[in-house]
């Protein structure tokens, strides 16, 4: 079976097929779980994931990507990866053609052209319009410390999943501007102050709102017939990022992660503040110990919820038996697509 995080069912529906004489459904072209994680690798989807969305502060779309077989505990991963489309076959490579786990940036980008990938633009006309309406508007938002005079303040965000309405936040802050010129107002580059403020606990510091027009994530989990298990991710991250940053999607634990005989689990949302508490292996050791999935995924998020109370993220889990489920926290609603002999084509499931 292949469980989802994104909707595109479409992409989840061309890596499983039925086998007309057995009536059994496999992956395509014999691939096993590993492979399975592989083939559903969106080249554009809806435009925040794959090559030609999400563009950094200097307008360049970067991927990260993950793979990790739960037979072995092999895992292969790629960071900030430029100029290459299928991060996630690289990411393949680093895990089946060398010891390492994790390869990011221009090097990454190397070592997939060693391998046999091609290196090509990943900016489109799109990616390239919403760089420069984001330059137009004075670089807004972006990711850097803004300056804060008083303990409160009123921050106008878009609620998420919403284009034109407005909400106001009242907002907790403590420090002053971390870096100069003033990035509310002001595109970079940015410099550090001279001085040193107090640094604003990052629970307390208002961020860019995480939603599915500036950010996802397609990560899976995939278990065949046999209870073997592997998840994979790939995203190419938050719109506007500051150039050079991963996220949490080649994150071990983090992005994804899957155990031997319990199940697996998938993330996606603020992957910088996720990355802090390695989700996905929270909820498969939760699932170890007994938990449903659903269950599973919903402590996770609380975890988190203790520490960033207004945190927006998903998670969707899978055991070895079958079961699965979902939670998410932060957004108006969450789905995840499903795709198993039971229900017999893909289907998306609202949690």
């Amino acid at each position: 079976m292949v469980v989802a995080t994104s909707m595109q069912w479409r992409q989840v529906a061309l890596c499983v097929k039925l086998n007309s004489v057995t009536g059994q459904w496999a992956m395509v072209g014999g691939e096993d779980c590993v492979g399975a994680c592989v083939c559903v690798r969106c080249e554009q989807c809806d435009g925040t994931v794959g090559y030609g969305g999400s563009p950094d502060e200097n307008g360049e779309t970067t991927l990260d990507a993950m793979i990790m077989d739960g037979e072995s505990h092999d895992v292969g991963s790629v960071g900030c990866l430029r100029q290459v489309k299928s991060a996630i076959s690289v990411a393949r490579s680093v895990m089946e053609r060398t010891g390492h786990t994790l390869l990011v940036g221009e090097l990454a980008t190397e070592f997939a052209v060693e391998m046999g990938f091609t290196k090509e633009d990943l900016q489109t006309n799109n990616s390239r319009k919403i760089y420069t309406d984001w330059r137009n508007n004075k670089c807004q938002p972006n990711y850097w410390i803004p300056k804060i005079n008083d303990k409160y303040r009123a921050y106008s965000v878009a609620p998420l999943y919403t284009v034109t309405a407005m909400v106001t936040v009242l907002i907790r802050r403590f420090s002053f501007q971390q870096v100069t010129p003033d990035p509310t107002s002001t595109c970079g580059p940015y410099h550090p102050l001279t001085t040193h403020s107090q640094t604003t606990p990052s629970h307390e510091y208002k961020r860019p709102p995480i939603n599915r027009f500036n950010h996802d994530t397609i990560g899976m989990v995939v278990v065949d017939d046999g209870g073997r298990i592997a998840c994979g991710t790939s995203t190419n991250g938050a719109s506007h990022k500051i150039p050079g940053r991963v996220g949490d999607s080649p994150i071990v634990g983090a992005g994804c992660y899957v155990e031997k005989g319990v199940g697996g689990a998938s993330a996606t949302g603020d992957g910088d503040i996720m990355m802090r508490f390695l989700p996905c292996r929270v909820v498969v050791d939760k699932m170890k110990a007994g938990a449903s999935p659903t269950s599973a995924a919903m402590e996770a998020l609380q975890e988190i919820k203790n520490y960033y109370p207004s945190y927006g993220g998903g998670i969707i889990a899978v055991n070895v038996t079958g079961h699965y489920g979902g939670a998410y926290t932060g957004f108006p609603s969450f789905h995840y697509t499903v795709y198993n002999p039971t229900l017999g084509a893909s289907t998306v499931v609202a949690v």
